[in-house]
């Protein structure tokens, strides 16, 4: 009987888009941080079978960003509803920002998803593609923890060291 109640606790979070969001949100940024730091390890050890491995790894991590982003979207008024006034605030802020800077993730996804194939007929363009990938990889990753500093916030009291951004008016939700 304790595993079904524990069966049935997460099938109930998986309905819930919220959960979801806070389920997958780490692997567009922890995820990517450590795929990005095996890709510098298989640039520097020369190995094309680490570099696609880790390639790889980056474009699914850069890739889960939709799906966070999807849930977070759909999540936005059940979240809404359940935080004070400066939560509202960064939450406003949360979105703005994901939806600023999405793009960023599926842009790092299509570059590692070339960095694979595009050297089966090009071997030359694998380093320039390496290089590339590496650099966008720490753009990316800059990006995404500014959109989950103001994420943290939402409902963390502890982490709001600084006052709210500003209220937003209505018509922007």
């Amino acid at each position: 009987m304790g595993r079904q109640v524990v069966i049935d606790s997460i099938l109930h979070g998986l309905r819930q888009p919220e959960y979801v969001h806070v389920l997958l949100n780490p692997v567009p940024v922890y995820g990517l941080l450590v795929s990005w730091i095996g890709l510098i390890i298989a640039f520097f050890l020369k190995s094309r079978r680490a570099q696609i491995a880790t390639l790889a790894l980056v474009f699914i991590c850069a890739l889960s960003a939709w799906p966070v982003y999807e849930f977070g979207q759909q999540a936005y008024d059940r979240v809404l509803s359940m935080t004070d006034e400066a939560g509202e605030r960064w939450l406003d802020e949360h979105q703005d920002r994901g939806e600023d800077l999405i793009w960023i993730f599926y842009a790092l996804a299509i570059l590692s998803a070339a960095a694979i194939v595009l050297p089966i007929k090009w071997p030359k363009s694998s380093a320039p593609l390496l290089i590339t990938v590496i650099v966008l990889g720490a753009v990316t990753l800059g990006a995404g923890g500014y959109i989950a500093y103001a994420g943290g916030r939402i409902r963390h009291r502890e982490f709001r060291s600084e006052p709210p951004p500003p209220k937003r008016p209505e018509h922007e939700h």
